[in-house]
């Protein structure tokens, strides 16, 4: 299976009952071989729309994150979810749409490789890197597992509801680029 391969086979994708509601599959992306990888939890409906992550009022509070950092959705990075499709009204997907999901990107982790991932939010972070992971009280450490550093850092849709927590994120994005200027083949 290629790459381009898992795309098509995601575009398709009937494993669960969100590919009834959605508008588009929401696959990801950013550089294929991308050393950096960002990971939310679903699609809402402006990417569902697109079929774009984060690409609303949080992707751009995002891109402007990343760009402080030197970091680029068309340059060096991928971003994903782990759901693909968009669950109804924005609610938590449910645990057969995990279930569906799941494998998905865990193909694409394998064919990425990535040094560094980042979780945005405390869901994605519960998923991928512990169920008790708390956002607010764990945000910003490191877990390294089989050679691949996890960070998470709040979700850029829960700092437009509460800005006051903007400069955790920030401090947490400066952690990410010494992570990056340490691990990574290019300083960014």
């Amino acid at each position: 299976m290629t790459f381009d391969d898992l795309i098509q086979e995601m575009r398709h994708c009937e494993k669960c009952e969100l590919c009834k509601t959605r508008q588009n599959v929401v696959m990801g992306m950013g550089v294929p071989k991308a050393e950096i990888l960002f990971i939310g939890e679903a699609p809402g409906a402006q990417e569902d729309e697109t079929g774009l992550p984060f690409v609303g009022r949080s992707g751009k509070l995002l891109d402007t994150f990343l760009n402080d950092i030197g970091l680029s959705r068309t340059k060096n990075i991928y971003i994903a979810n782990i759901i693909k499709c968009r669950p109804p009204q924005n609610r938590d997907p449910l645990p057969a749409e995990w279930d569906a999901c799941l494998p998905y990107l865990r193909t694409q982790f394998k064919f990425l490789r990535p040094k560094i991932v980042v979780c945005l939010g405390r869901i994605a972070a519960q998923r991928i890197m512990r169920p008790d992971f708390s956002v607010m009280k764990e945000h910003g450490t490191w877990t390294v597992k089989n050679g691949t550093y996890f960070t998470a850092t709040l979700h850029p849709a829960a700092l437009l509801r509460n800005p006051n927590n903007t400069p955790l994120a920030l401090q947490d994005f400066r952690a990410i680029q010494e992570k990056i200027n340490e691990l990574c083949d290019h300083t960014y």
